[in-house]
């Protein structure tokens, strides 16, 4: 499992679950104390995994296993991690990757662990940052790994030719590198396009279709910052109407086309406002959108829940109820079914609907509190890190604690 969950599309394709809540406030099946971090917790073969940060008595990033039911701590790995030339000290941003007894955790300066699923144990281990000669960006390395075939796929943004690198997943060993772009904090994704397994990865410089199995790149098309390089958002593919969807906070959104029939790129539009306050089209600065075959859903720069015209990116309409109207107002969207489940930064989620007519909001409740290590700078603080869903239950974090709520339908 990973980030996103299995085809990190951000669906959740289990039946069961509640249609509404029926408590302001959601129980807990457990709650287990955690330190700081942006990521979110991965659930896999009845296990939650998450990685967290303190710094005193000494920089340690830390990565936990828990039982799934229980919430009963089952092992944690523990390494001196000193943060240098990164902003905001919260800790680990990428999700684990849990694959065929494998944990892939990749720490904000470009530690590498993989360990054993299940004891814990360090399998190989990796400093990328003085391997690759990393140009680190400010806010650390983000991207969830990718495990593709017998290698783990990371962009890191490092020298000569390696913004993304494949290692060999038994032991660590270079498959392959390629580019010479400057490093993003958007995870990568796999297509089909042409009968070929494509990796898309969204780079500092650009939008890039590449083979996964050698680094080959099929095609490219430029995307390169006005201000600086801000590229968080997961890219979102819609197989039906072949339509790739990116958002940036400064630099707007851009929809691109993969031809069925060839390795290629088309742009279909690119819409960028005046500032961050001026924008136009979707200006996201981390919730992920929802494409489908007609229409994108996502959160613009100051917390605005906006619905645009997949095949102009005109705006269809705009709702402010759903997050705090701040800058870098957030939500992490989930679609199950005809559903959408929204996580918003105030720590509520919401079950709605989302079409051409608007944001309906079916049930809310407050499923964590904000704190203020992610972001000390808003009030109470904010809840940033994804959740996961998985066997009828969400898991969440914020800076305290790791939670688990039951959303099975009595």
């Amino acid at each position: 499992m990973q980030w996103r969950g299995r085809d990190r599309d951000g669906v959740w394709h289990e039946d069961g679950v509640v249609k509404r809540f029926q408590t302001e406030r959601l129980p807990y099946v457990w709650s287990a104390p955690i330190g700081p971090g942006y990521s979110g917790p991965t659930v896999a073969n009845g296990r939650v995994y998450i990685t967290d940060r303190i710094i005193e008595p000494a920089q340690i990033e830390r990565i936990h296993c828990f039982d799934e039911k229980s919430g009963t701590l089952l092992w944690t790995h523990k390494y001196n991690c000193v943060y240098e030339g990164v902003g905001y000290q919260a800790g680990p941003r990428a999700s684990v990757t849990v694959h065929d007894g494998r944990a892939f955790a990749l720490g904000s300066m470009g530690y590498l662990h993989v360990l054993d699923e299940q004891t814990g144990e360090v399998l190989w281990q990796s400093r990328l940052n003085e391997r690759f000669e990393i140009d680190m960006p400010i806010w650390g390395i983000t991207a969830a790994p990718l495990v593709y075939g017998q290698s783990v796929i990371l962009q890191i943004g490092g020298s000569d030719g390696a913004c993304v690198v494949a290692l060999d997943v038994s032991n660590g060993n270079e498959l392959w590198r390629a580019l010479d772009d400057r490093g993003s904090y958007s995870a990568p994704i796999l297509v089909k396009q042409a009968g070929e397994d494509v990796l898309i990865v969204w780079t500092g410089d650009h939008i890039v279709g590449m083979s996964p199995r050698d680094g080959r790149v099929y095609w490219k098309s430029q995307m390169k910052p006005a201000q600086m390089i801000i590229n968080i958002a997961t890219p979102v593919f819609d197989s039906t109407s072949r339509r790739l969807f990116v958002t940036s906070f400064y630099d707007g959104a851009k929809m691109l086309r993969l031809p069925a029939e060839k390795l290629a790129v088309e742009e279909l539009w690119r819409k960028k406002g005046l500032n961050e306050k001026q924008t136009d089209g979707l200006h996201s600065i981390m919730s992920t959108p929802i494409i489908d075959a007609k229409f994108v859903y996502g959160v613009d720069s100051y917390g605005e829940l906006r619905c645009l015209e997949a095949a102009t990116g005109n705006r269809i309409w705009e709702d402010r109820s759903a997050t705090a109207n701040v800058r870098w107002g957030n939500i992490h969207m989930v679609r199950n079914k005809d559903r959408v489940w929204m996580f918003n930064e105030l720590g509520d989620l919401i079950i709605a609907q989302l079409s051409q007519n608007g944001f309906r909001e079916i049930s809310r409740a407050k499923l964590l509190d904000p704190t203020t290590d992610q972001l000390s700078r808003r009030g109470k603080g904010v809840c940033w890190a994804h959740p996961a869903y998985a066997n009828r239950h969400i898991f969440a974090r914020n800076d305290k604690q790791l939670v688990c709520v039951s959303l099975s339908e009595p």
